[in-house]
């Protein structure tokens, strides 16, 4: 068991290396449902295999020490060091090294797994896309059952939630790349047919309300940024636009349902379709987002973003936001 044990502890160092490094495309949830699986069969053959073997073996020593001292009492010998014996038996009872990095680490991997899984999940905001609602690392929460259980690894659905609305702030899988994580805003509902012209956002033929505030100055580039209150149904937030950009989309992705977007000179135009949603960033001009790749389909969303749990940088960002 000893080998046996190593060669997996290796494997799973080995494959987080190589994920480190970007030799291999690493699943953090897959990673954490196998440690999970592996750590519970060793903590379930500790409980009722390795376990009671050792309790045994105590106790057998335990019979040998009363015999012998019976066999000592019997010649008039009453004076006996029971500390050789207490050892003996600690070391007997002592969780091997294998059982300690596998069984031991079981409850502690299996509550971060139910955590992460169904409850909230940390990420890190790695870019300036959501300028300026998230900046650059902010450590967010993401809660996980907003929109209903999902199993984990095979994302199935296991409870009805509520349904995505329109201005929530959401981590997804990037359609193109399913093991990344993407943060955006969602601003098109299944059904919905959105317009980016000329950098002004019109949905269902409706121009969303914005109302110009301070510019915004961005730390990172030491540059002032046209800003602005946007309002998607009834969530208010801010967005920064650079003028200085044209409003054309270069480079747009082939996707699923490119068909539904037309490009032109302006901007562009899409009609969502059913089971996928539009989605945007709030550093409009510095977002790689539906309007280049596509739509995000339902079963990719992971949860709804809803509070900065810290930032080193900058304590103050440490709350919840729109």
């Amino acid at each position: 068991m000893p080998i046996l044990t190593a060669i997996i502890l290796a494997a799973f160092v080995g494959y987080g290396v190589s994920w480190y490094f970007g030799a291999i495309e690493g699943n953090f949830a897959l990673l954490l449902f196998m440690a999970t699986v592996v750590t519970g069969v060793y903590w379930l053959a500790e409980c009722f295999i390795f376990l009671p073997r050792r309790q045994a073996a105590a106790a057998a020593l335990q019979q040998q020490a009363d015999q012998r001292r019976s066999e000592l009492a019997a010649q008039g010998i009453t004076q006996v060091d029971e500390g050789d014996m207490a050892r003996a038996r600690e070391r007997v009872l002592a969780q091997p090294w294998w059982l300690d990095w596998t069984a031991g680490l079981f409850p502690v991997i299996l509550i971060v797994f139910a955590l992460r899984s169904f409850v909230f999940e940390p990420f890190k905001i790695p870019s300036g896309s959501m300028i300026p609602t998230l900046l650059v690392g902010d450590l967010i929460l993401v809660n996980k059952f907003t929109y209903g259980l999902k199993l984990p690894v095979v994302n199935s659905r296991l409870t009805e939630g509520n349904a995505v609305q329109r201005g929530d702030v959401v981590v997804f899988r990037y359609p193109p790349q399913p093991s990344v994580d993407y943060i955006k805003r969602v601003v098109g509902l299944p059904g919905d047919e959105v317009a980016y012209l000329n950098k002004r956002l019109t949905i269902n033929g409706q121009p969303v309300a914005t109302t110009a505030v301070s510019d915004f100055f961005d730390e990172s580039t030491m540059e002032y940024f046209k800003q602005f209150d946007e309002q998607l149904g009834v969530k208010n937030h801010r967005i920064i636009v650079d003028e200085r950009r044209p409003g054309f989309v270069a480079g747009a992705f082939d996707f699923q349902y490119k068909d539904n977007c037309r490009y032109n000179v302006e901007g562009v135009t899409c009609k969502v379709p059913e089971g996928q949603y539009f989605v945007m960033g709030d550093n409009r001009d510095n977002s790689l987002d539906s309007r280049f790749w596509g739509f995000v389909p339902d079963r990719n969303i992971v949860g709804k973003a809803f509070f900065v749990w810290m930032n080193f940088g900058d304590l103050k960002r440490i709350g919840s936001f729109n």
